[in-house]
């Protein structure tokens, strides 16, 4: 099973309601290894908060005091992970978030309101 598939598929409770089970956590982990960096974490703000739902790398690198080859490897980390989708059109790659990933990573840091 490719790790995308693997990560659609992965469904656990939030951390402090239960334990996380091996397989989660050894799908998941990789997610938020990739946003641990602030200029990854940038990123993935700015790609899954896109009006259009997609942004082009062209709009991505002048965010960022970062060289062009910089920025893509942080790109490239972020669809290793599984976060992002990418589409190449003409000299351009357009990058859109993978919301299946985005739910599991917010449902396991959900805590429970105080009461």
């Amino acid at each position: 099973m490719s790790n995308q598939a693997a990560q659609d598929e992965v469904c656990c409770p939030p951390l402090a309601e239960r334990r996380v089970p091996a397989e989660a956590a050894a799908v998941l982990a990789p997610a938020f290894k990739a946003l641990g960096d602030p200029v990854r974490l940038q990123l993935m703000s700015m790609i899954a908060s896109a009006e259009s739902g997609e942004i082009c790398v062209c709009d991505l690198t002048p965010a960022f005091d970062l060289t062009g080859p910089t920025i893509s490897h942080h790109l490239r980390t972020l669809r290793g992970a599984g976060l992002v989708d990418a589409e190449r059109r003409g000299t351009w790659v357009y990058y859109r978030a993978r919301p299946a990933i985005l739910r599991q990573l917010a449902t396991l840091l959900t805590v429970a309101p105080a009461t």
